[in-house]
């Protein structure tokens, strides 16, 4: 019996392990397999843990960390009766639990590899977004432009002319959302409906942002997050999208919009964040558009700070951003950064950098070798998709009187 469960785990081990070799030669099979297979663990098995109120992700998260405490444990406790017990009574009622704890541990591992395998790794390979669908190059007409397209170099002004529509459209927005008599935004009651909205909306253009969308849900540890900037997050294993409840709530839309980008398979974050964006702007919500510009402000901003070699006077001769763009263009608020603080059991600075570190070993594992770094690439597919778009220049042509405009930053 312990020879068939063991040759089983190895068997299922060498073909998770032959269906990844697969997928880092094949971006074919993994665009087939995500648009045919991919879709049903979305259907059933994200059904089926979406029933739940609570987070199963972070369950189960928690659970494998216990599990794996007590595989060192039992491990350590085997190593000792090994050495010194060997003819105790019980020895070998010792060291038959050990034994079926380990071989439990190998299945549940081996089982982890395999939904990992379908439902991230996999996807990891696929051809990308501009490939597949064009979605982000509204200029091309055929594969010969997009080619073109993709190798094409930008200016520094081309991009200041993009970064000054985004801070445009970010200080008008933050004027046409709705306000409470405080000045706090008022947002929408349904606004996780809102956003399945927008995600299918782009389905039109992009067919693999279609079907079944489960309902988002908070963190249950949201301090522990913040500990990691983390807004949201997909997890894999339960094919759920979580956000954290304490990040400055107009972060939610585009977070949740940039996860479900993730759950239909586009692993690529500066994929995520584009579409993120993209159902955002669409939305007929204004305060979902204000989120959508917001999410790629810094980027699009500190890639032109750095592009002008942080010349102060040349950043100043552009358009400010406003007061309230930059007092809500936050993370946490200070009181919620107090509250993840205070409740802290390892201190933030030491948790960030190891979610760090774990981010950039899973990116650099799945072919992405400039790890987290691959969030501020959606500045390039910004840079394609507005490449000739008449909106921009018609928008910084549109604003009167532009010095005035500079040095108020309205």
């Amino acid at each position: 019996m312990k020879r068939r469960s063991g040759m089983l785990v190895l068997g299922i081990a060498a073909l998770v392990a032959l269906v990844n070799a697969a997928a880092w030669e094949s971006s074919g099979f993994c665009d087939w397999y995500v648009s045919c297979i991919y879709p049903l663990w979305v259907s059933t098995y994200g059904r089926l843990t979406g029933l739940f109120p609570f987070s199963v992700g972070e369950i189960m998260l928690v659970a494998g960390v216990a599990l794996t405490a007590a595989v060192l444990l039992v491990g350590l406790v085997a190593a000792v009766f090994a050495i010194c017990f060997r003819k105790a009574k019980g020895y070998r009622k010792v060291m038959g639990l050990c034994g079926k704890y380990g071989a439990a541990y190998a299945y549940i591992l081996t089982g982890v590899a395999a939904v990992m395998t379908l439902n991230c790794f996999i996807p990891y390979h696929c051809s990308t977004l501009e490939e597949k669908y064009g979605l982000v190059n509204r200029m091309a007409a055929g594969d010969f432009i997009l080619e073109e397209l993709l190798e094409k170099e930008y200016t520094i002004e081309e991009l200041a002319q993009l970064r000054d529509y985004v801070v445009v459209k970010c200080n008008e927005l933050a004027k046409q959302v709705a306000r409470d008599g405080e000045g706090n935004i008022i947002y929408p009651e349904n606004m996780e409906g809102l956003a399945i909205e927008a995600m299918r909306n782009l389905s039109k253009d992009c067919s693999q942002l279609g079907g079944y969308y489960p309902r988002p849900k908070q963190f249950a540890f949201s301090e522990f997050f913040s500990q990691q900037k983390m807004k949201g997050y997909f997890f894999p294993f339960s094919m759920e999208i979580n956000y954290n409840s304490l990040m400055h709530e107009i972060n939610r839309p585009a977070t949740v919009c940039h996860e479900y980008a993730h759950l239909k398979g586009f692993m690529y974050e500066e994929e995520a964040n584009m579409i993120g964006f993209l159902a955002c702007i669409h939305s007929s919500d204004v305060t979902f558009q204000y989120s959508g510009y917001l999410s790629v402000l810094n980027y699009i901003n500190n890639e032109f700070y750095d592009a002008i070699g942080g010349d102060l006077e040349v950043y100043a001769s552009h358009v400010k951003i406003s007061a309230q763009v930059r007092k809500e263009n936050v993370f946490l608020e200070e009181k919620a950064w107090e509250r993840v603080e205070r409740k802290a059991v390892i201190r933030t600075e030491v948790v960030d950098k190891v979610s760090d570190k774990l981010s950039e070993t899973s990116m650099v594992w799945n072919g992405v070798e400039d790890g987290i770094l691959s969030y501020t690439r959606v500045v390039g597919l910004l840079l394609h998709y507005y490449d000739g778009a008449p909106e921009v220049q018609e928008t910084l042509a549109s604003i009167e009187d532009g010095q005035e405009y500079l040095a108020q930053g309205n």
